[in-house]
C-alpha cells in the first residue's frame, strides 16, 4: 500500500470523530478531498475500512486493524523526527536498550551515568520490559541491546553471558525465617509479601511461579525500587524476593536478613542480546564492553552464541 502520513492522520481523525466532515475540517481539507482520500485508502486495502451510516462512520474489523497500525506508524514517524532533531543538534549516536527489572533499577544506572559522561555526544533510550518482549524487540530491530536474566527464547539472536545472579529471600532481621539458611518459595506463600510493581519483569516472573504452584502470595504493598522494598522489609511490613546483588548492598545499611531460596529457578544467568555485534556502532560496542567489565567478564566475540 502506497500511503502518506497525511492519509494515516486523516483516517485516524475520521475514526476519532466518527464523521468525515469533522475530520476534514481538523485536517484542513475540503469534504470532497477527504472523501476521495478515504476511498483511495480503501481501494488500496481492497476492502471497506469504514461503515457509513446516516449519523456518521465507524471502522469495520479491518478498519480497526488499520487504525491500530496507523497509530503505530505515526508514533514511529514522530520518534524518527525527534531522533533526527537530536542529531541535528550535535548528537552523534543513540543506543536503545530494553532490559529487565534488575538491570534497570540495580546495576545499569551507574554504568550508564559513567558511559554518558565519557560519551557526551551519545544519548540512550532505556526501557524496562519482560524477558520475552526484550528478545522479540531485538529480533525485530526495535531495540539495539537486550539484557535478560534466566531462560528466554532468543532464536536467531547473538547472546553473551556476562554474569550470574540469583534471587534471594529478604526478611526483617528478627523475623522467624531470618534464622533459616534456606527456604523454598512454597514455604513463604503465607507470609505478607512486599513486591515490585505489576509491570516489572521480576513481578511477572514470580507470578508465573505462583501459577505453576497453583497458589498466590499475600501482597501487602508493591513498589518501584529495591531500596523502597528493603525499607519496608526492615520495618517489618513483610518479606520480599530480590536479586542477591541488590539485597547484599542494602543489607550493609539496613536491619534485614538474607535467606537462600532452594528453588532451581532462583539462579539466573544474565545475557546480553544483539542481532549482530559486528554491525553495531562503535559506541554501542563500548557500552556492551563496559557492562561486561563491571561484571568481571569481557566482550569476546568467541564467547558469543548464536541461537
Amino acid at each position: 500500500m502506497n500511503l502518506s502520513l497525511t492519509d494515516l492522520r486523516l483516517f485516524l481523525c475520521v475514526v476519532e470523530e466518527a464523521n468525515i466532515t469533522r475530520a476534514a475540517t481538523r485536517q484542513h481539507l475540503s469534504l470532497a478531498a477527504a472523501s476521495t482520500r478515504i476511498k483511495a485508502i480503501e481501494m488500496q486495502a481492497g476492502m471497506p475500512l469504514l461503515v457509513r451510516q446516516a449519523r456518521g462512520v465507524s471502522p469495520t474489523p479491518a478498519g480497526e486493524a488499520f487504525t491500530h497500525h496507523a497509530r503505530q506508524l505515526l508514533q514511529q514517524a514522530a520518534s524518527l523526527r525527534a531522533e533526527l532533531n537530536e542529531y541535528g543538534g550535535g548528537l552523534k549516536g543513540h543506543v536503545r536498550i530494553y532490559a529487565n527489572t534488575t538491570a534497570v533499577t540495580d546495576f545499569l544506572p551507574q554504568i550508564l551515568a559513567d558511559f554518558l559522561h565519557a560519551h557526551p555526544d551519545v544519548s540512550i533510550d532505556l526501557q524496562e520490559r519482560a524477558n520475552q518482549d526484550i528478545a522479540r524487540a531485538v529480533a525485530q530491530g526495535r531495540t539495539d541491546i537486550g539484557i535478560v536474566a534466566g531462560p528466554v527464547e532468543s532464536s536467531g539472536l547473538q547472546s553473551l553471558h556476562f554474569s550470574t545472579d540469583r534471587l534471594i529471600l529478604v526478611t526483617p532481621a528478627k523475623h522467624a525465617l531470618a534464622r533459616r539458611k534456606r527456604v523454598s518459595f512454597a514455604q513463604i506463600l503465607d507470609e505478607d509479601f512486599i513486591g515490585m510493581h505489576e509491570g516489572s519483569t521480576l513481578q511477572q516472573f514470580l507470578a508465573k511461579v505462583e501459577d505453576d504452584l497453583g497458589k498466590r502470595l499475600k501482597p501487602r504493598i508493591q513498589l518501584r525500587g529495591f531500596d523502597a522494598m528493603c525499607r519496608m522489609i526492615e520495618v517489618g511490613v513483610g518479606v520480599g524476593i530480590l536479586p542477591e546483588s541488590a539485597a547484599r548492598r542494602h543489607s550493609a545499611t539496613m536491619a534485614i536478613a538474607l535467606v537462600d531460596l532452594a528453588d532451581d529457578w532462583a539462579v539466573r544467568e544474565r545475557h546480553l542480546l544483539v542481532r549482530d555485534l559486528e554491525r553495531l556502532p562503535g559506541y554501542a560496542r563500548d557500552l556492551l564492553n563496559e557492562i561486561c567489565n563491571r561484571h568481571g567478564s569481557t566482550l569476546d566475540s568467541q564467547q558469543i552464541k548464536v541461537h
